[in-house]
């Protein structure tokens, strides 16, 4: 037996009626989409563990167990332990959850580990590391005992099944934002952007409407075809000069002293991470109990609510949920984030959840945990490819989103609107979500409204008491978060 057909036969290709170059390719589609994350989750963490000087600025160098590292040292520390947790993750989910799911530290999880816990309310960055330690534990054990699955097969049915257009909302403002179509607004809050005077916006939207173009012809392989003619139509126009490395050029590439193209922190990456790796011991030796705890809570929660918005949402855009809107065997992906978590903390970087970038993978074709495995490699791979990564501008990678946040709308054809229970709680599931900027607010919004409506409509018996238990700790994590009690 071959090695194609060993891959075959372990990731049922045949039942999921997939092949595994429809794999290969849902991997790379999903690789590009989610590789920013190299990069960007650096730059967001670097503030938390350099710190910042009297005038605000953020320190060149800092000083990690007596040895002094500069700002270039560090981001490529942080680049090199989101690479290794993801990895890790992306391994469980691939050969022990076989879903076709990509993972990540997440975004907005990683902003508010530097600029709430960290920066915010002045705890160490090594604490921090700590509570995502916690966190980790906590979930390894809550999914081993199934607690999880219970919680989330708990959800609302018009949640569940409104989660798909609500992310795809998300994926469309996202990739809008990055791709400077809309931007912020000090009136308006978010307006068009400058397109004619924006060379970066043109390059996008050819290249979106290209992707959207090949797409709608069902040419497989339509969104790398877009992201990588997007890039190489970018660099073409930046190096004969035609638009400057200031509008074209992906930030980490440009010097911030000379503003001139510089591979020199990518060509010659450094692997010692010792620094970083084990710091969360040294940030459980001296918390505070009850800030700890509520920095944990806030963690615990928002993964929570971020990783299971995305798994059924995703799910349900790949037509893997059952006739009640479940994830068979949930509990299996669950563990991939629980375990990737801890190994992330353990090694230095932020929580690791599901990533919504999975569904362009899953739009591709990909059906099981060999899209996962390809994703993990090419992670991997990335360790000493990591200016290929590092080239992609996000106004090219960004296409996916869009596209996929467009394809991903059909999921409003599963509510059923004329029930005002289910149009409020998926209504709200699907608008909070983009307008909070986060998974995790839209489900809350829409887990809360369910069994209020369905009791002011008379029928407080259709709910059941574990959703309203939920729905009273969602009350308490919206307490948590918008009293300031987090700084």
């Amino acid at each position: 037996m071959g090695v194609t057909d060993t891959l075959a036969e372990f990731f049922e290709f045949d039942e999921h009626d997939t092949t595994i170059g429809t794999e290969v390719i849902a991997g790379i589609t999903t690789f590009l989409a989610m590789s920013y994350i190299i990069v960007v989750n650096p730059t967001i963490l670097l503030p938390a563990v350099m710190g910042f000087n009297e005038e605000g600025d953020l320190n060149t160098e800092t000083t990690i167990d007596g040895v002094t590292y500069g700002i270039g040292e560090v981001t490529q520390m942080l680049a090199i332990t989101t690479i290794l947790a993801s990895f890790v993750a992306i391994l469980v989910m691939a050969l022990y959850a076989k879903r076709p799911f990509g993972l990540a530290p997440g975004m907005g999880l990683n902003a508010f580990f530097t600029f709430t816990v960290v920066i915010g309310m002045g705890i160490p960055w090594q604490t921090a590391l700590a509570a995502v330690f916690v966190e980790g534990i906590i979930f390894i054990a809550l999914t081993a005992v199934g607690a999880r699955e219970y919680i989330i097969r708990l959800f609302p049915e018009p949640v569940k099944f409104s989660v798909g257009a609500g992310i795809g909302i998300f994926l469309l403002f996202i990739g809008l934002q990055e791709m400077e179509v809309v931007v912020a607004d000090p009136e308006t809050f978010v307006t068009l952007g400058g397109i004619a005077q924006n060379p970066a916006a043109i390059v996008a939207i050819v290249g979106l409407f290209g992707t959207l173009a090949l797409w709608a012809r069902g040419l497989t392989g339509s969104i790398i075809a877009g992201i990588v003619g997007t890039t190489v139509v970018g660099w073409a126009l930046l190096l004969a000069g035609i638009a400057s490395t200031e509008t074209m050029a992906p930030e980490t590439l440009v010097d911030d002293q000379t503003g001139e193209l510089t591979f020199a922190t990518v060509t010659s990456p450094q692997y010692d991470i010792t620094p970083l790796a084990g710091a969360f011991i040294e940030g459980l030796r001296d918390v505070d109990p009850l800030t700890f705890s509520l920095v944990v809570f806030t963690f615990f929660f928002v993964d929570f609510f971020d990783t299971a918005g995305t798994l059924i949402g995703v799910s349900q855009f790949g037509g893997f949920l059952d006739e009640e809107g479940d994830l068979p065997e949930m509990d299996k992906p669950l563990m991939a984030d629980a375990v990737g978590t801890t190994v992330g903390a353990m090694i230095g970087t932020s929580t690791v959840t599901t990533y919504i970038e999975s569904s362009t993978g899953v739009e591709e074709g990909g059906r099981t945990g060999m899209t996962a495995l390809v994703v993990g490699l090419l992670f991997l791979v990335s360790l000493v490819a990591i200016p290929l990564v590092a080239i992609i501008p996000p106004y090219a990678s960004f296409i996916a989103l869009v596209v996929v946040g467009i394809i991903m709308l059909q999921g409003v054809l599963d509510v059923d609107w004329t029930d005002p229970a289910w149009s409020i709680s998926g209504g709200l599931t699907i608008t909070v979500m983009p307008l909070t900027y986060s998974i995790a607010n839209g489900l809350a919004a829409g887990i809360i409204a369910y069994p209020l409506i369905k009791t002011a409509m008379g029928e407080r018996d259709d709910v059941r008491l574990g959703q309203w238990a939920i729905a009273l700790a969602l009350v308490g994590y919206f307490y948590v978060h918008t009293s300031g009690m987090l700084g």
